[in-house]
């Protein structure tokens, strides 16, 4: 099968429209959803888009997905609000990982963060040991990664790791959601949209702090920046 890579959307339901437009006409198989998905300004309406989707889909539970309604997170509070009783239990009830034999590279394990957590960082520049250490039981040669909202397709020691990047909240330095198509081959995609026009829903939505994530949108951070960053700490929830 051929299969949409989408992770790390945030809230960020424009964003979302716009990638699912370019998944469709593709004619995919499966869309996975590599976690962090309502974690931001627009969660219900991000979550309406989600289950009006009509292909088949299948969903990695992220690290901000557990803390959905978590009284020690006032985002993750709003959020549940947001969501309801019924989103929200949808949201804890996604998977750890997901497996899919895909056409072309085989069977590929999803994740958010590594096999063994949802907080480890893996980017380009994870040294080999630490893989080697996350990969220790596991049977796919071919893991896709989220959690540092960065793209990108290296192998080690024979096993291939793929970021799709993010597709509301990338780490690349330029604007445009990121999301990646496998089978038979990786494509590491950008989809352009509206950011102001987001940026002015953002503002609207009633989240508490939305300036920040306004400007994560419109004023991205660079690849190196997060990426070293990522490596110093290894582990970030």
């Amino acid at each position: 099968m051929r299969v949409a890579a989408l992770a790390d959307v945030h809230g960020n339901a424009p964003a979302l429209e716009a990638v699912l437009t370019e998944v469709r006409r593709e004619g995919v198989d499966l869309v996975v959803f590599c976690g962090d998905l309502t974690w931001g300004p627009l969660p219900g309406e991000t979550l309406a888009v989600v289950q009006a989707l009509e292909l088949p889909a299948q969903f990695v539970r992220g690290n901000a997905d557990r803390m959905v309604g978590d009284p020690a997170h006032e985002r993750g509070v709003w959020v549940a609000e947001q969501l309801g009783a019924e989103g929200t239990a949808f949201v804890h009830g996604f998977d750890t990982h997901v497996v899919a034999d895909v056409d072309g590279l085989g069977s590929t394990r999803f994740v958010h963060g590594s096999p063994r957590s949802d907080e480890e960082c893996v980017t380009p520049r994870t040294p080999p040991e630490r893989v080697r250490e996350f990969m220790d039981g596991v049977p796919e040669r071919v893991v896709v990664t989220a959690h540092v909202h960065v793209s990108y397709d290296r192998t080690v020691d024979g096993v291939r790791l793929v970021g799709p990047g993010s597709v509301g909240r990338p780490y690349e330095g330029e604007r445009g959601a990121r999301w990646a198509l496998l089978g038979p081959s990786v494509e590491l995609r950008k989809t352009d949209y509206d950011h102001e026009a987001a940026a002015e829903r953002f503002r609207a939505s009633g989240i508490a702090e939305a300036g920040v994530d306004v400007d994560a949108l419109l004023n991205p951070i660079t690849r190196d920046e997060i990426i070293e960053h990522a490596e110093s700490v290894v582990f970030a929830g």
